[in-house]
């Protein structure tokens, strides 16, 4: 993940996001989706697709020029978790943005606003 990326993904958000103060068990969820787990960034490509448009597995895979086992594995956290919900069966199901995600989206702006700043934090080793 490179902090261009990062940079894009909040301004998305940011034009995104409601001025409501998330809970904290929210932010935890939002934060351990998205920077705490190896498939973070991947599910926060897909979230940001997602804000776009609706995409079924086979488009995003396509779009994230990645494996369509990968992205199903994805779409499947995320939907288990509440991020994104399907219309449809099998192939030509169509993955959106929950409501609960679209009424929290400030809070998974914070946790890419926090990721940022970890990321920018310059060690110092004496």
């Amino acid at each position: 993940m490179t902090r261009a990326q990062l940079i894009e993904f909040k301004e998305i958000l940011r034009s995104k996001s409601a001025q409501r103060k998330p809970d904290k068990q929210t932010s935890k969820l939002l934060f351990y989706l998205f920077t705490n787990t190896r498939g973070g960034f991947t599910r926060l490509r897909i979230i940001i697709l997602l804000l776009k448009q609706s995409y079924n597995t086979h488009q995003l895979a396509q779009e994230l020029q990645l494996d369509y086992k990968a992205v199903q594995h994805h779409t499947k956290v995320l939907e288990k978790n509440n991020m994104i919900h399907k219309i449809g069966e099998k192939y030509g199901a169509m993955f959106y943005i929950s409501g609960f995600l679209e009424v929290n989206i400030g809070a998974l702006y914070m946790a890419i606003d926090k990721l940022d700043r970890k990321m920018n934090q310059k060690k110092v080793y004496l």
